[in-house]
């Protein structure tokens, strides 16, 4: 007798496409909104010379505070006739190539004199944990204020100055990070074995602490732009015939009653960018870090 039993149902897989798609269906509104903003940001950063209508040093003296909405120049013109949206977009990249260099270099730091403080303790550790001390009790302004009068403003200059800025909480939580690796002897097996510090460490450490230095850099991004916009608006930062979004206010607020939107629109940018940042690093936190319950 023949058995006429249906074979059962192949099982479907669900494609990375819709579990992609299926997970940010699930990202609460706040997140999509920030995340949205952010790409936008970068878009706008990576494609400004192309999506910029003027040259930012372009003057046309005969259109000067020409009001937003006016044709040929949607938010308006500044006190030399120059094209307010072609500068923002071009201050946008700036400030954010700024923010991103300063933070790679300031993690990098930080987290190199984390992991040696950890592994050579001592005399070492000591020395770099007073360094810490004393990096944390300095009133960053001050400092910025000596470094650009002795060497001038320059772009590389405020990269230097914000990499310097924050390099401490990197370093600490580098330390108590690798520390806690190393104690729970996998680290000091791996050693044991002829492993030299480095490859533990790019091996066995980064690794496990990644998600929580990584959440940090998020954290800390939102703090460097504003930093960079302080001392931009100092005149310490991106000097003419470049801009970014400091600057951009420091020139306006001279016509803060005249021309508001000269001033406006960086600030607006600079306050939904830093706001932005800020709600993804606390839901990265909250998904990647396991010290938050």
């Amino acid at each position: 007798m023949t058995d006429m039993t249906a074979p059962p149902a192949a099982i479907t897989q669900p494609s990375r496409l819709s579990r992609a798609i299926a997970a940010l269906r699930r990202l609460p509104l706040a997140v999509e909104l920030a995340s949205a903003w952010l790409l936008a940001m970068f878009v706008i950063a990576a494609l400004a010379h192309v999506l910029a209508p003027y040259e930012i040093s372009e003057i046309d003296l005969m259109s000067r505070l020409v009001p937003p909405g006016s044709p040929g120049h949607w938010l308006g013109t500044d006190e030399l006739g120059r094209d307010v949206l072609s500068r923002l977009l071009v201050s946008i990249r700036s400030s954010l190539l700024i923010a991103a260099l300063a933070t790679i270099l300031s993690a990098t730091i930080g987290t190199v004199l984390g992991f040696l403080a950890a592994q050579r303790r001592g005399v070492f550790e000591h020395a770099i944990l007073m360094f810490v001390d004393f990096q944390a009790a300095l009133p960053f302004i001050i400092m910025a204020l000596a470094v650009s009068a002795f060497v001038g403003a320059s772009v590389p200059v405020l990269v230097g100055l914000m990499a310097f800025y924050g390099w401490e909480r990197y370093a600490r939580l580098a330390r108590g990070l690798a520390l806690s690796a190393m104690g729970k002897g996998y680290a000091g097996a791996v050693m044991q074995l002829g492993a030299s510090p480095m490859r533990v460490f790019m091996r066995h450490i980064l690794p496990n602490v990644s998600a929580t230095l990584v959440v940090t850099m998020t954290l800390s991004f939102s703090e460097v732009i504003l930093a960079e916009s302080g001392l931009s608006f100092l005149g310490l930062g991106v000097q003419l015939p470049d801009s970014s979004l400091g600057n951009m206010i420091g020139f306006g607020r001279d016509y803060l009653t005249t021309a508001p939107w000269i001033m406006l629109a960086p600030a607006a940018v600079i306050t939904l960018t830093s706001l932005s940042v800020s709600i993804l690093g606390d839901w990265l936190r909250d998904r990647l870090d396991p010290s938050v319950s």
